[in-house]
């Protein structure tokens, strides 16, 4: 049999009930065979079958479909009962009883949800049997409706698995393209990182020297943002943050490096560091910068100019506190709940900058230090909090 009807004997065969439906059915009509078949206009599939009457035909079996009565209950859409053959106006001399040997025979559609006919609920007998009354139909008829429900559940399900795998290959190319153009990113900019330097050891002009240094911010910017982009791809396929923990490099150096970076950016900012962190701390220096110069950075880039940036680090209960405060406008509640998902950048038009990335590493890195990053904001101040485990 061509594997184009497999899904739907899989399908029928998933529903727990079916099994029970048919023996139900032939226990309460006397009936030896029954099943739950797909029909279409030129085949007939056996889905399930009950056989208590060695009648030959298993699961996966076929039949001619212009032999069987359920062909003309697809054209119709209609049930189709006979309680005795000999006695039917109607089949008495139809070619199917003949063909099958039965005498007694009900067959009624399963129509999905959406108006597609599927197949049929059907039972033969050798033998007269009492089925042409409202028990028996209304027991049939709602039968087929539960399988029908069933089967819609089962077809929904299937597409929504599809859809979700072809959305994961998806993600999953769009990662693998951003971290190759990362890394391919980093050569050019190298190149010209390297010509700046070349240029700002030879006389020139202020304006020159101005140019110069708004070029080496910019490249400075784009580095951080390359590492972003690489960063969230190494964590997105699979290879995750790795750290290189140095407990012998005072904290405080990495702290004043990443406020001197940010203040040659923004000299006009004030920026107030406060340190109280007398036992040394483990931690990736490197990671550690990059996390606290998103941390500052957001700062700058939201919070009030007229106001001064606070950072303050501390021990706090056998943990390690390094926080962020700004002045400014709150972030809106609803906001705040997405601020460390990748790719949130806030409302076109805003002061958002950079790819929505800055935030998400942070919280990466706090994670991969067994810490993590809270946010508070309020009209009087928007806090970043830094805490992990310092024993």
């Amino acid at each position: 049999m061509p594997n184009d009807f497999q899904d739907d004997i899989d399908a029928v065969s998933d529903i727990p009930a079916v099994p029970t439906i048919l023996d139900v059915v032939c226990r309460t009509t006397g009936m030896g065979f029954a099943a739950v078949a797909r029909v279409t206009d030129d085949r007939w599939i056996a889905c399930q079958v009950l056989d208590n009457i060695h009648f030959g035909l298993a699961s996966g079996g076929e039949l001619k479909v212009e032999t069987t009565l359920c062909h003309e209950v697809r054209q119709n859409r209609e049930v189709v009962v006979i309680d005795n053959v000999a006695d039917d106006p109607i089949y008495a001399d139809h070619h199917t009883p003949r063909i099958y040997g039965l005498k007694s025979y009900i067959s009624m559609p399963i129509i999905l949800p959406d108006g597609r006919f599927f197949g049929t609920l059907c039972a033969i007998h050798p033998e007269p049997a009492d089925l042409n009354n409202p028990r028996v139909l209304g027991t049939f008829k709602l039968f087929a409706e539960l399988i029908a429900y069933h089967l819609d559940a089962d077809d929904r399900l299937r597409v929504a698995r599809k859809s979700l795998l072809d959305e994961k290959a998806t993600a999953e190319l769009r990662e693998q393209f951003i971290a190759i153009l990362g890394h391919d990113l980093r050569n050019p900019l190298a190149s010209i990182d390297g010509a700046i330097n070349i240029l700002e050891r030879e006389q020139q002009s202020d304006k020159s020297r101005r140019v110069l240094t708004m070029m080496h911010g910019s490249v400075t910017r784009m580095s951080t943002l390359i590492g972003n982009v690489l960063d969230f791809a190494r964590g997105r396929l699979g290879g995750g943050l790795t750290l290189s923990l140095d407990a012998e490099t005072p904290l405080r150096l990495t702290l004043e490096q990443v406020v001197s970076e940010i203040l040659s950016g923004h000299p006009g900012r004030n920026i107030e560091l406060s340190y109280d962190v007398e036992t040394a701390v483990a931690v990736d220096h490197e990671r550690f910068a990059q996390m606290f110069s998103n941390l500052l950075g957001n700062a700058v880039t939201h919070g009030s100019a007229e106001h001064p940036i606070h950072v303050r680090s501390s021990i706090v209960n056998g943990e390690l506190h390094l926080s962020v405060a700004n002045a400014g406008p709150p972030i809106p509640r609803d906001a705040i709940q997405k601020l460390f998902l990748p790719f949130k950048r806030g409302k076109p038009g805003g002061r958002m900058q950079g790819l929505g990335l800055g935030l998400y590493i942070a919280a990466q890195v706090a994670e991969a230090h067994g810490g993590r990053l809270d946010v508070v904001s309020d009209d009087s101040e928007t806090r970043f909090t830094f805490r992990m485990p310092a024993p």
